[in-house]
């Protein structure tokens, strides 16, 4: 996953983009099938011939033409993850380039596995998680069913982020050491806790 170094408080305003690009509004029914295959296209597109997948322009309606943050899950059709990586911030102009951009990272950069292979194509699926906006929260405000975290180290030098309703994750208390585990925050460190929801576009079975 990759984070933005500037403070959480900073970008307040790309936060609330994220937030009007439709973490908390019900999309039209393009977006619900586009998104996800956008994300497939990017990566096979990336893999096969080399290059980054041309965009189409958006209806007017569709949230692929507005700037929002999200991330880009992979994984193979036992379920098992094969990449994820995302932003909790807006890095390009549109979700649409934000989603090619992060299906690449999530395929070819991901330092847990190795870059994915033109023979593991066509045995995946995809999902993708728009983010809204992250906000301040303290531990009882927590439900990972519900709720993706951010934690963030007292410096702000070291940040950890999970999204909602993974299905290994029941408690509050396991997302906030899990998230942390990952930013190389120890248990004894002092933490803001930063909760955000999330919109999931998920390929068919």
């Amino acid at each position: 996953m990759t984070f933005k170094a500037k403070g959480v408080e900073e970008s307040a305003s790309a936060r609330r983009a994220s937030a009007d690009a439709g973490a908390h509004v019900t999309p039209p029914p393009y977006d619900e099938e586009r998104i996800p295959a956008l994300a497939r296209g990017a990566v096979e597109t990336f893999i096969s011939r080399g290059r980054v997948i041309e965009l189409a322009p958006a209806p007017d309606t569709s949230m692929l033409g507005r700037p929002s943050a999200c991330f880009v899950c992979i994984k193979t059709l036992g379920r098992e993850l094969r990449g994820c990586i995302g932003t909790f911030e807006p890095e390009k102009n549109t979700l649409a380039e934000e989603v090619v951009a992060n299906a690449i990272k999530a395929a070819t950069r991901d330092p847990r596995f190795r870059p994915l292979s033109q023979g593991e194509l066509p045995a995946l699926r995809y999902s993708v998680d728009v983010l809204g906006i992250l906000e301040p929260a303290r531990f009882e405000d927590l439900d990972p069913a519900v709720f993706g975290l951010m934690v963030v180290a007292q410096s702000g030098s070291r940040r950890g982020l999970l999204l909602p309703n993974i299905e290994s994750i029941k408690t509050a208390d396991a997302q906030v050491r899990i998230a942390a585990g990952k930013a190389g925050i120890r248990p004894d460190e002092p933490l803001k806790l930063y909760r955000f929801r999330t919109r999931r576009f998920s390929e068919c079975d």
